[in-house]
């Protein structure tokens, strides 16, 4: 857990200096729209924090990641005067944003009582660690990693869409990204449905002590994208967020802007969330080590088949 704390770090240091240098400098104006978006960034990060803090359940910014990057992109858009490439980046990160709402939502993420619902499990896993046991410690990591890092990333990843403010007219880079995007939504929305039809169906077996058959027995999703990659939704979400900074690419022509910091910390943030819920997996799963092996992470090439 700490060499992922240690490199979001370092990246958040050292990849803004090296996009800042490469870039030119952020205009007025987009520091008047940078200002609006950081001033939700900290109510909603506070807000997370005391809602977490108060009830127990810190779960608060999950029910956020899917929703707020469609506020962020369409505040952009008005800022822009509804240019017509920040209204196709809206449009698809609210196709994006519905569609993972909804899955986390069945998953029991949402409640009428909006400060409760289910909290993820990898939350208890981390606070009964002994760096993290101390009410204080996890207060403060509460604070500063889940609620003000990972609010922080969520904003840090919509940013493509300020870079791509006056930029130039949409073109066919702009088309084969938005066709790109929603065939990574696609295989998302698959890799979602594979698992939940997996569990769903193993805990009617299991209600009704029915003998399982072998395809559950390993008690993990390991079948159709599962048996290709460990984390296809994982990948999906990473690819997503770095074609989506493409855009802020084919608005400026600058293939290293300062809004690259987010995409690159998504995906130093899954490799580390990636590696933790397999530490669980490991030890709740006796199959699962052989299928670490066996079965890339992210990318469907480089597994002992």
């Amino acid at each position: 857990m700490w060499k992922t704390v240690l490199a979001l770090i370092v990246t958040i240091i050292v990849i803004p200096f090296i996009a800042f240098t490469m870039d030119e400098p952020v205009t007025l104006f987009q520091k008047e729209v940078l200002t609006d978006l950081v001033t939700v960034y900290l109510a909603a990060a506070v807000l997370c924090f005391l809602i977490s803090t108060i009830t127990g359940n810190h779960s608060q910014v999950d029910k956020l990641w899917s929703l707020i990057p469609i506020a962020y992109v369409w505040m952009v858009a008005f800022h822009s005067g509804f240019e017509s490439r920040l209204v196709l980046m809206a449009l698809l990160v609210t196709a994006w944003g519905i569609r993972l709402t909804y899955n986390f939502s069945r998953r029991g993420g949402y409640s009428v009582r909006f400060w409760t619902g289910e909290e993820d499990y990898r939350w208890a896993v981390l606070r009964a660690k002994p760096e993290l046991a101390t009410r204080w410690r996890w207060v403060l990591f509460n604070l500063f990693f889940i609620s003000l890092y990972q609010m922080g990333l969520i904003l840090l990843f919509t940013l493509p869409a300020v870079r791509s403010i006056d930029g130039t007219p949409l073109g066919w880079a702009d088309y084969l990204l938005a066709f790109l995007l929603i065939s990574l939504i696609v295989i998302e929305t698959i890799a979602d449905q594979q698992q939940w039809n997996f569990h769903r169906e193993k805990r009617l077996l299991m209600a009704n002590e029915t003998d399982l058959p072998d395809k559950y027995k390993k008690g993990f999703v390991h079948t159709g994208l599962w048996g290709r990659m460990r984390h296809p939704n994982y990948a999906a979400e990473q690819a997503i967020w770095i074609v989506f900074y493409f855009f802020s690419v084919a608005a400026t022509g600058v293939w290293i802007n300062w809004s690259v910091m987010g995409a690159i910390l998504l995906v130093v943030l899954f490799w580390g969330s990636s590696n933790f819920s397999e530490s669980i997996s490991a030890v709740k799963y006796p199959d699962y080590v052989e299928y670490k092996k066996r079965v890339p992470r992210f990318l469907p090439v480089g597994g002992k088949r």
